[in-house]
C-alpha cells in the first residue's frame, strides 16, 4: 500500500486524533527517537516517565499508528519506521542525540531475572557467605552449578562460580536461586533503537562515546593550539601573560649572555662571575699563587649538560694528550690571575 493510500483510506476518529497527537509531539522537539520499552514493568516504566520530565517525553501508542504518523510529518521522520517493532515507544527531547543516548544509559537499573528469559550476559554468583543457614538451599547452588558448601554454620561459595552463559535460557532453579541471593543480572532501562535529528539518523554504536577520552582529546587539542599561538607568537588573552613572561625570560638571558650592566640582572651577572672565579680558582695546583679569599675554595658542581656517565673508549689513548693540555691551561690561568689580582 502506498503512502498517499493510507493518508486517505477512512480510519476511526479516535485514531485520526491520535496520529495527530503523535505528529504534533513529532514536530514539538528537535530530537525524536525509538527506544524499546520490552520486559519493563508498567511501575518502573512510569518511575522512567517521571525521571525524563522536564528532560524529554516518552510515548506509547499503537505500531501502526506511530508509523501512520512518522510517514504523515514526511521530514525524514519516515526512517524511524524501520525501528518500530515489539514494545517500542517514541521519545522526544530538545537535547542532541548524544546527550539523550548518555541519559538513558544512566538511568538504567539493574532488576531480578525471570525463568525462560534470556541471560543478556554470563550470570556469576560470586565467591563469598551467603549469610544463609545450613539447609537444602546448600542444595539448590550446587545444582545450578555453585561451588558451595556448609562452612562455620553458614552456606558459603566457595569460589566465583559461573552458572549460565549469555545467550542462555534461565531455568526455574537458577532463577530461585539468584532470587534468594539478590542477585540482579539484566538491566532494565529504555533502550534507544535510532534517533532522528537534524535530518540526519543516528543509531546507538554512532552515539556511544567514550567522554573521558573526548574530554582528554579536546584537552590536548587546546594545549596544542596554546603552544602554536606562542610559537607564533599570536597574541590572545590567554597567551599574552606567557609570551610576557617568555620575553622577559629571553630578555633577561640575553642580558647576562651579553653582560649588559642593568639592575635586574645585576645579581645574577655577579653569581655568574663568581662561579667563573671559583672555577677557574680550583685549576691552581699551587694555593700559594691565589689570593687568601680564594685559597681552600671547591669548584662549582658543572652543569647537568656537561656531566657524561660513561667516557669513550679512546679516552685512555687520549689522557696524555689532555694532561699536556692541562699544562697548558694551568699556565694561562695563573697569569689571568695575575693579571686580575696584581
Amino acid at each position: 500500500m502506498s503512502t498517499q493510500e493510507r493518508k486517505t483510506e477512512t480510519i476511526p476518529q479516535w485514531k485520526q486524533e491520535e496520529v495527530d497527537n503523535i505528529t504534533d509531539f513529532l514536530d514539538s522537539y528537535e530530537s525524536v527517537g525509538v527506544v524499546s520499552i520490552t520486559g519493563i514493568p508498567s511501575r518502573q516504566l512510569q518511575e522512567m516517565r517521571r525521571e525524563l520530565h522536564g528532560t524529554a517525553e516518552l510515548r506509547v501508542s499503537r505500531n501502526t499508528l506511530l508509523e501512520r504518523a512518522l510517514d504523515e510529518v514526511d521530514e525524514g521522520f519516515e526512517d524511524l519506521k524501520s525501528y518500530v517493532s515489539g514494545q517500542i515507544g517514541l521519545i522526544g527531547t530538545n537535547d542532541n542525540p548524544f546527550g539523550l543516548y548518555q541519559q538513558l544509559e544512566a538511568s538504567k537499573t539493574s532488576a531480578p531475572i525471570n525463568a525462560g528469559e534470556v541471560a543478556p550476559n554470563d550470570i556469576v554468583i560470586p565467591e563469598g557467605d551467603t549469610g544463609i543457614d545450613p539447609g537444602p538451599f546448600v542444595g539448590d547452588l550446587q545444582t545450578v552449578g555453585a561451588n558451595a558448601r556448609i562452612d562455620a554454620g553458614s552456606i558459603k561459595v566457595m569460589e566465583d562460580s559461573q552458572v549460565l552463559d549469555a545467550g542462555e535460557v534461565v531455568s526455574a532453579d537458577l532463577a530461585n536461586v539468584l532470587s534468594e541471593l539478590d542477585i540482579e543480572p539484566k538491566e532494565v532501562g529504555l533502550d534507544l533503537r535510532g534517533v532522528f535529528a537534524e535530518g540526519i539518523l543516528f543509531e546507538p554504536e554512532d552515539l556511544e562515546l567514550d567522554v573521558d577520552a573526548y574530554r582528554a582529546d579536546i584537552e590536548t587539542a587546546v594545549a596544542f593550539g596554546r603552544n602554536l599561538a606562542l610559537n607564533a607568537g599570536f597574541p590572545t588573552e590567554r597567551t599574552v601573560p606567557l609570551q610576557l613572561s617568555k620575553a622577559s625570560a629571553e630578555a633577561k638571558s640575553l642580558a647576562l649572555h651579553a653582560a649588559i650592566e642593568n639592575p635586574d640582572v645585576m645579581p645574577d651577572l655577579i653569581s655568574k662571575a663568581d662561579q667563573q672565579v671559583r672555577a677557574l680558582a680550583a685549576q691552581i695546583d699551587d694555593e700559594e699563587a691565589l689570593p687568601e679569599e680564594l685559597q681552600d675554595l671547591e669548584a662549582p658542581a658543572p652543569e647537568a649538560d656537561e656531566q657524561t656517565d660513561e667516557q669513550p673508549e679512546d679516552s685512555e689513548a687520549d689522557a696524555d694528550d689532555d694532561e699536556d693540555d692541562d699544562d697548558d691551561d694551568d699556565e694561562d690561568s695563573g697569569a689571568a690571575l695575575g693579571a686580575m689580582f696584581g
